[in-house]
């Protein structure tokens, strides 16, 4: 537990910790050696933040210990003290194995991959330390908190040949496998554009999660929260409610519209943006500095989707499931399946290849979260690339980034697929040129 006043040792390793997070595209390091994981061995785990949605992942692959011989949770690490010590006590390690630093995780030769979980301006930091000391890395959506340390996470991956998946369960939903098949298919023809939406409701705000009387200076490492981002006095709000704010995230669009795109863009193939723009505004709870209520329309090469979200009102849970329009039907994702509809132009078509004027597709609902972990152990162990794979990752983080921006800038934003750059930035070319489209011949 750090003390009111920090060490001078404390203070220089959490100052060298923060200045390693200020350069993420620093020139990547030999990677170290990992351990080769034989048939029968089992896979040691590490978790960095075990708070919130990371101890869920501690129950969850610590339960996994206790039924199979396949895996087991080695070691720790957080900044609150508190959390440190409920997670201990879940998995029952030793004292020695819970830790302060991130780095002494990642220095131990007997962990094979870590779970980070913890704030979004610290994914790509700790994300690049791991792949460089040789680890495989289940890293918590949204993959970063910027396009370009995806971008960089994605290098590095591909650098050192690890297996990372992106924590956004929703890619093990089997509803867009089966989406993917039928568009391979051809049975919708084209696919043109997308919607959903994703909306929440509550009386005093989403994000404004318990803040424990406990969580104070002498056990929260402050200096160590704040890492990269910019320097500010102790606030208990920001810690506990660090979504609310644009110094750790995103708001609607990093939170959970990743979540709602990412499978889309497994279904469809969607690739990188070219253009995106997005609007909204803090409406109704005013504590905050991310919208309340956000909406962002995403175009591609020949495709765009719409997504649109409040955190002021759900309308009576009655959300409009994700859709994906093709020229010649629809495929519309339903309660325990999904069901593929037909334009009525090509009605004839449609049922002389599928023998039916239109489809259920049933899918088997299953747990998503004990999915997506299974997948992920599984690669650590086969070497093959995961369903939510970094490529793909840092493709949804270039649009869900893009979003972001336009909104926090009042315009416009363009990214070139070819050359991977944002354009309208210093060293690029003037907005909207190589997006895709050829605008002279308008």
């Amino acid at each position: 537990m750090p003390d009111s006043k920090p060490s001078r040792r404390h203070f220089l390793a959490a100052a060298a910790t923060s200045l390693a997070a200020s350069s993420v595209a620093a020139r990547p390091v030999a990677a170290s050696p990992s351990r080769v994981i034989g048939a029968n061995d089992r896979i040691n785990v590490a978790f960095i933040g075990v708070g919130g949605r990371g101890r869920g992942h501690v129950r969850r692959v610590y339960d996994r210990s206790q039924d199979k011989a396949d895996v087991q949770v080695v070691a720790l690490c957080d900044i609150y003290s508190k959390r440190k010590e409920i997670a201990r006590e879940i998995t029952k390690l030793q004292a020695k194995d819970v830790h302060h630093q991130y780095a002494e995780v990642l220095a131990r030769d007997d962990v094979d991959a870590v779970y980070i979980s913890s704030p979004d301006h610290w994914h790509a930091p700790m994300t690049l330390a791991a792949l460089d000391a040789g680890k495989d890395v289940y890293l918590e959506k949204p993959m970063t908190y910027t396009l370009h340390e995806a971008q960089e996470v994605a290098k590095r991956v591909r650098l050192h040949k690890r297996v990372l998946q992106v924590g956004s369960q929703h890619l093990s939903d089997q509803r867009y496998h089966r989406a993917r098949e039928v568009i391979q298919k051809g049975w919708i023809g084209r696919p043109l554009w997308t919607q959903n939406t994703y909306s929440r409701n509550s009386l005093h705000g989403e994000w404004n999660y318990h803040i424990d009387d406990e969580g104070t200076p002498q056990n929260i490492d402050w200096t160590l929260f704040q890492g990269p981002a910019p320097a500010r006095d102790f606030n208990a709000d920001r810690f506990f409610r660090w979504r609310k704010y644009w110094d750790y995230s995103g708001g609607i669009a990093t939170d959970l519209f990743y979540h709602r795109l990412a499978p889309l863009e497994f279904a469809i193939g969607l690739g990188f943006p070219t253009r995106v723009s997005a609007n909204g505004g803090i409406y109704v709870h005013k504590d905050r500095e991310v919208p309340d209520t956000y909406a962002t329309n995403i175009e591609y090469e020949d495709h765009y989707a719409l997504m649109s979200a409040s955190m002021a009102s759900d309308a009576a849970n009655q959300w409009l499931p994700p859709i994906i329009y093709g020229h010649e039907g629809t495929i519309q994702f339903v309660p325990g399946g999904i069901v593929v509809l037909p334009e009525r132009q090509f009605r004839t078509k449609f049922e002389a290849a599928v023998g039916a004027p239109e489809v259920l597709i049933p899918v088997e609902r299953q747990d998503i979260d004990d999915d997506h972990t299974s997948n992920f152990l599984d690669c650590v162990r086969s070497r093959k690339d995961p369903v939510f794979d970094a490529d793909m990752g840092y493709k949804v983080m270039t649009a869900i980034d893009l979003g972001v921006k336009s909104y926090r800038q009042g315009k416009v934003m363009a990214f070139d697929p070819a050359r991977e750059v944002v354009l309208d930035e210093p060293g690029t070319r003037p907005a909207y040129e190589g997006s895709g489209k050829n605008y002279d011949d308008a």
